[in-house]
């Protein structure tokens, strides 16, 4: 029997014990049942005036229930009148991070809030990888590990972080020190994607979703591996479910709407780049991208003008470069929207000499379209 059940039981002999909701509620919560923990506290205030502490299971049942707005509102007005009080301000970050007010929530936690909970320090190396600010996160986390060497998530969170700084030994570094954890083995299976051992990163990627089914690196890994060994459709479904997960990650959703591309469904393509370019119209590679999906639909003043905006925004865009190679060769030779694919799947694109399929992963890397660090 949980704890929460033990004292729901309890509030069976004695059901107006106002410290039995309490206690129940805060149980309901810490076991992941926030539909039981609203109703006890429901009933509690049925009975009596909320007390601070009642507030405060409030406002974790409110993160547990995703209303972080709410849970916001909470926690900032017990703060006020408890400035100094560490675990109110790590509630404050969990509640701004679901705002995805990342800049706040790093803020929040300072020495104090990071000694409160295993989560904390987990939290804020989040909140500067989304930031973009990966060498600060990699710095800072070089000393939270050095005070928490056994924090697993951790060190699997440092891990994606210096994957994305293209740290690749110390992300093999990180991936090793914990090697059953999700996101560790994910940036295991992408370093081994990209030594080309796709049969070796498949399997990590099959470990990291065994363990946890929504870690998106590893997802969009798999997907990319299956792209990689011509399974196509069942690499556009992996790839675009990465792209749900990692929410409003522009590069992520690019990634998507090109493994649609390489499908043949063009449909899908452009509706992933259209949601791409609703997160934000100002990045280069999508604007490219939709000229490519033009030019295969036969819109080719369409690409020409999407094309033209590709390269104004950005003169090394990848897709823009391919979209006007692509153009050219069109103009000089209607070739079939079949040959226009299998040329910007496999025709190497700029200085580097690097193909589309090739970019697909830096592409969609958390950080990779940040404004400081776009592609």
């Amino acid at each position: 029997m949980s704890k929460f059940e033990r004292l729901l039981s309890y509030l069976e002999y004695d059901p107006n014990n106002v410290q039995l909701l309490a206690d129940a509620a805060a149980a309901a919560v810490d076991e992941g049942r926030p539909l039981q923990a609203r109703k006890l506290l429901n009933r509690y205030t049925n009975l009596s005036p909320a007390t601070p502490k009642v507030h405060g299971i409030e406002g974790l049942t409110a993160i547990a229930e995703g209303d972080f707005a709410a849970a916001a509102s909470i926690f900032e007005d017990l703060l006020e009148r408890h400035p100094y009080d560490p675990a109110l301000k790590l509630n404050l970050a969990w509640a701004r991070a679901g705002l995805r007010d990342f800049e706040a929530a790093a803020s929040l936690l300072d020495e104090e809030a990071l000694a409160v909970s295993p989560s904390a320090p987990t939290l804020k190396i989040r909140c500067l990888h989304h930031l973009g600010r990966l060498a600060e996160a990699l710095t800072i986390g070089r000393a939270l590990v050095d005070q928490y060497p056994r924090n697993q998530d951790l060190i699997g969170a440092l891990a994606i972080v210096a994957l994305d700084a293209n740290e690749l030994e110390l992300a093999k570094h990180y991936g090793a020190r914990a090697p059953e954890q999700p996101e560790c083995l994910a940036t295991i299976g992408m370093l081994r994607l990209g030594e080309g051992q796709l049969i070796e990163a498949q399997a990590s990627f099959d470990r990291a979703l065994s363990a946890s089914p929504d870690c998106a690196r590893a997802r969009l890994g798999k997907g990319l591996s299956l792209l990689a060994s011509g399974e196509t459709a069942a690499a556009s479904v992996e790839i675009d479910r990465a792209a749900e997960l990692f929410e409003d990650h522009l590069g992520a959703w690019v990634a998507a709407a090109w493994a649609y591309f390489v499908l043949g469904d063009y449909k899908l393509s452009r509706a992933r780049f259209e949601r791409a370019l609703s997160i934000d119209d100002t990045f280069s590679e999508i604007h490219g991208g939709l000229a490519v999906v033009d030019l295969v639909e036969g819109g080719l003043e369409s690409a020409e003008r999407r094309a033209e905006i590709a390269l104004r925004l950005d003169r090394k865009s990848l897709s823009g470069a391919l979209a006007t190679t692509l153009i050219l060769a069109r103009r000089g030779d209607m070739r079939s929207a079949q040959r226009v694919r299998d040329a910007a799947l496999n025709e190497p694109i700029g200085p580097g000499g690097r193909t589309l399929m090739q970019m697909m992963g830096r592409l969609a890397a958390p950080g990779a379209t940040s404004k400081a660090t776009r592609v």
